[in-house]
């Protein structure tokens, strides 16, 4: 089932489309800013826990940019959902994964997200 077919059930099914839209934006803004604030919270935990992570989250932007015609690159993705460079990032927050981390990231790696259109 489409992502635009899943949306389109239960309470957003009689939304009208600029109102989703702003509902659909709202979400991600809210997401963004708890990933932001979370930054105790490591991508590989996200990942392995719920097969995505902020990288997920900026490829998945940068794709609907991509459809839309804005001119973006990876890094100017992860930017917007950083809300710093991912090299600042990494330098103030990234802590090292441990043998058991990248053990359960290699055991789930067929869990993680498929991000069409963003390589």
């Amino acid at each position: 089932m489409s992502t635009e077919a899943v949306l389109a059930n239960g309470p957003a099914a009689d939304l009208d489309p600029q109102t989703k839209l702003e509902l659909e934006a709202a979400a991600f803004r809210g997401l963004v800013t708890h990933l932001q604030d979370r930054k105790d919270v490591q991508n590989i935990d996200l990942m392995n826990l719920a097969g995505f992570c902020r990288n997920c989250l900026a490829k998945w932007y940068l794709a609907a940019a991509r459809e839309h015609g804005v001119a973006m690159d990876y890094d100017g993705a992860r930017e917007v959902v950083y809300g710093m460079t991912y090299d600042e990032w990494k330098d103030n927050h990234q802590a090292p994964a441990s043998d058991e981390q990248k053990q359960k990231f290699q055991d789930t790696a067929h869990l993680h997200a498929k991000i069409p259109g963003a390589k």
